[in-house]
């Protein structure tokens, strides 16, 4: 019997090689098969430029709002005028049905800036492009079932259980928003 050799006349080193080399193959196969399936779940190029927004906000005047779209969703920007940032101020939290301080929603008193999405079905509110607002207090009405906000977004009445969310933004400049 010769050295290195099993008594059925194959060299060991070599079957170790190939069960070795057949397992690698079969990582890469399968290695080479998920990628594509891994990949795609990944957002799309027109996804990733919507992850955020900037927006100029030097043409709205005081009292005016415009509505942007950001990741699908209405994103209402008021420039509120100094009697709604004090009359949001002046209302007691233990009021509201989600207390939250207008000084905690908005970073800029004079600038109001929220998900545009009512918190009890999804539906967009009416109001407050204007200085004519919809609903009972000054701000935000939802139609559908009936939800009223104020001047900061907060809920104030109906079926809605919390505030307007309040996005993630920066002011980038003095009149411009990166929103996301």
């Amino acid at each position: 019997m010769a050295h290195g050799k099993g008594g059925d006349g194959e060299d060991p080193n070599r079957r170790d090689f190939l069960y070795v080399a057949a397992g690698g193959m079969g990582a890469v196969g399968v290695a080479a098969f998920a990628w594509p399936l891994i990949s795609q779940m990944n957002p799309s190029q027109d996804v990733l430029a919507l992850s955020s927004i900037e927006v100029d906000l030097s043409g709205i005047a005081e009292g005016m709002a415009i509505t942007v779209s950001w990741r699908g969703k209405p994103v209402f920007i008021r420039h509120r005028t100094q009697a709604e940032i004090e009359a949001a101020r002046a209302i007691p939290l233990d009021e509201l049905p989600d207390p939250e301080s207008d000084e905690a929603r908005a970073e800029k008193p004079e600038w109001l800036i929220l998900v545009g999405v009512c918190t009890h079905l999804g539906c967009v509110p009416l109001g407050n492009k204007t200085s004519e607002s919809k609903g009972e207090y000054g701000g935000w009405f939802c139609p559908c079932h009936g939800s009223h906000y104020d001047s900061s977004g907060r809920i104030r009445k109906g079926p809605a259980p919390a505030n307007l969310p309040v996005p993630d933004y920066v002011f980038v400049e003095d009149e411009v928003v990166r929103i996301g």
